[in-house]
C-alpha cells in the first residue's frame, strides 16, 4: 500500500470515502512516519497517539456503518492532523512551548479545536511554537528547536514552526497555526507548503493563549490551498465566546469561481532589501497569474517600514497586557520561568503603556495603523488582490536571529501591515532557490477569503511546486 503519510487533506477524505484505507491506517501511518523523522526535525511537543487511535477506530465504525454520508456532517472525519501548542485541549498539556506553562492542562477546550473535533479529525499531538509565539524561527521555544525538513541545519521560520514542519515532514495530513503577523504565512513559505491566515475576526481566538489580542488569527497550514480552504469552511464563524468574531456567512472555499480578477503589484515591497532570486521567481509567479486570466496593476501602497514600528509597538504592549494573567497564582509556574524574548517584550509593551509615553508611542502607533489600514481600502478599491513575496529570503541557519534584536520583525515586514489591517493572506510554494522552499503571497480586503481560495487552487492546478516534499530529511 502506499504511504499513506504523504496524502493530502483531498487525497485522504477521497481514499476514506471509498474505503481504500481506514483511518486507523492512516492514523498509523502518521505515527510511524512522527516515530521515523520527528526526532530529527523535533515537530511535536506533546504526542497523542493513543487517543488518537482510539479516535480513529470510532471514525472507521461510523465510515462503515454510514459510508461516504458520514461527511457530510463530519467534513473532516477520520483525519489526522497537528495543532499548535498556543490552542488550549481539554485534558491534555498546553504550553505554548513556555516553560511558564509546563504542567499545564486547561480544563477547557478553545472553539477551532473543538470544532475540528466535532468535524471528526483526530489529533495525533500538540506542535513546538516559538514561546507565546515571540518570533519567526521557532527558536524561542523553551524546549524543542524545530528544524526545517529541507535542511535540518536552518529554521523552519515561525511562530507556527512546528506546524509547518509537520506538514513539510508529512507527519500529518493537516495542521494548525495561528498568525499575528507572519507566523502562518512566513514558516508555510521557508518549509514549501501553504499556509492561509484568515481575516482577523473570521476565526474565533477563544482559548488560544493570546499574543496580541488585535491582530491574533488562528488559521491552516496545508499540503495545498485547497486542503486550506477545505479547513477553513469547517473552523471558520460566529462563536459567542469571541466577541471579536464577525456573524458573516462562511462559503464552501474550495468551491467559490471568479473571473478577471486585478492583481495589484505594490511597487514599495519589491524596494525592499530582498534575494534577488525570491523576488525573480515572485515575477515568475505573477507572469502565472497572468497566464490564468488574471490582469496586474502597478500599486503604490505605503513603505511596509513603516508597519514595522506600528506592530511592534502595538504587538508588545499587547502582550505586556496579555503576560500579566500568567502571574504564577492562577496559571502555571512563576514569572521568573519566563524567557528571555517574552521578558523582553513585556518590559518594552509596559514602557510605552507608561504614563509620560503612552500618547507619544502607543496612541502615535494607533493613529498611523490607521493610516495604514486606509491606505489598503485605497489600493483595494482598484485591485481585488495584492502580490508580493511571502519572505525577503529563504529560510536561514539556526542562530542567524539572534544578531538582531528585531529579527522577527524584520522577517516579517511584507506581513505586517496586512496583519495590522486584518486582512486576509496566503502563501504556497512558487519555487525553489539552492534546493530551499520560496513561497509567493496573495493579500484580501478583509473577508474575502473566496478570492484567495480561488485563485491559489487555480495556481496549483497548473503548477506542481505544492507537490514537491523533501525526499530524505538529514
Amino acid at each position: 500500500m502506499k504511504k499513506l503519510y504523504l496524502l493530502n487533506l483531498k487525497e485522504a477524505l477521497e481514499g476514506l470515502k471509498n474505503k481504500e484505507f481506514t483511518s486507523l491506517e492512516l492514523t498509523n501511518s502518521c505515527i510511524e512516519r512522527i516515530k521515523e523523522v520527528d526526532g530529527k526535525v523535533k515537530a511535536y511537543l506533546t504526542l497523542n497517539f493513543e487517543n488518537a487511535l482510539l479516535d480513529a477506530k470510532k471514525a472507521d465504525e461510523i465510515i462503515s456503518k454510514k459510508g461516504e454520508f458520514a461527511f457530510k456532517d463530519l467534513p473532516l472525519l477520520g483525519i489526522p492532523y497537528a495543532l499548535k501548542d498556543n490552542f488550549s485541549t481539554k485534558g491534555i498539556r498546553t504550553t505554548a512551548s513556555s516553560k511558564v506553562l509546563t504542567d499545564y492542562i486547561p480544563p477547557f477546550e478553545s472553539t477551532v479545536s473543538q470544532r475540528i473535533k466535532e468535524a471528526g479529525a483526530v489529533l495525533l499531538g500538540k506542535t513546538n511554537m516559538d514561546a507565546f509565539a515571540h518570533g519567526s524561527s521557532t527558536e524561542t521555544s523553551d524546549f524543542l528547536k524545530t528544524a526545517n525538513p529541507w535542511d535540518t541545519k536552518r529554521v523552519p521560520g515561525g511562530s507556527s514552526g512546528g506546524s509547518a514542519a509537520a506538514v513539510a515532514a508529512n507527519m500529518c495530513i493537516f495542521s494548525i497555526g495561528s498568525e499575528t503577523a507572519g507566523s502562518i504565512r512566513g514558516p508555510a513559505s521557508w518549509c514549501g507548503v501553504s499556509g492561509f491566515k484568515p481575516s482577523y475576526g473570521r476565526v474565533s481566538r477563544y482559548g488560544v493563549i493570546a499574543m496580541a489580542s488585535s491582530t491574533d488569527s488562528p488559521g491552516p497550514i496545508c499540503k495545498s490551498i485547497w486542503d486550506c480552504s477545505y479547513v477553513l469552511s469547517v473552523i471558520a464563524g460566529k462563536d459567542e465566546s469571541d466577541a471579536t468574531s464577525v456573524t458573516n456567512f462562511v462559503p464552501n472555499y474550495t468551491e467559490t469561481k471568479y473571473s478577471d480578477l486585478t492583481i495589484g503589484i505594490p511597487k514599495s515591497y519589491f524596494l525592499i532589501e530582498m534575494d534577488e532570486e525570491v523576488k525573480k521567481l515572485t515575477y515568475d509567479f505573477i507572469e502565472k497569474l497572468k497566464e490564468l486570466g488574471c490582469k496586474t496593476k502597478e500599486i503604490d501602497l505605503i513603505a511596509p517600514k513603516y508597519s514595522i514600528g506600528v506592530y511592534t509597538i502595538v504587538q508588545r504592549s499587547e502582550v505586556s497586557s496579555n503576560l500579566a494573567r500568567l502571574d504564577g497564582i492562577r496559571y502555571g509556574l512563576t514569572r521568573e520561568n519566563f524567557g528571555f524574548e517574552a521578558k523582553k517584550r513585556m518590559f518594552l509593551g509596559a514602557h510605552v503603556l507608561s504614563s509620560g509615553y503612552h500618547d507619544q508611542y502607543y496612541t502615535k502607533a494607533q493613529k498611523v495603523r490607521t493610516l495604514i489600514i486606509n491606505d489598503f481600502e485605497k489600493a483595494f478599491e482598484g485591485v481585488d488582490l495584492i502580490v508580493s513575496p511571502t519572505m525577503p529570503i529563504t529560510a536561514l541557519e539556526f542562530g542567524e536571529g539572534e544578531k538582531n534584536p528585531l529579527f522577527g520583525e524584520m522577517m516579517d515586514i511584507l506581513h505586517e501591515g496586512s496583519a495590522v489591517s486584518g486582512l486576509s493572506a496566503i502563501s504556497m510554494p512558487i519555487g525553489f532557490s539552492k534546493g530551499l522552499p520560496v513561497g509567493g503571497q496573495l493579500i484580501a480586503p478583509r473577508l474575502h477569503e473566496e478570492k484567495l481560495a480561488y485563485l491559489g487552487i487555480s495556481y496549483q492546478e497548473n503548477t506542481d511546486f505544492h507537490k514537491k516534499f523533501p525526499e530524505e530529511i538529514k
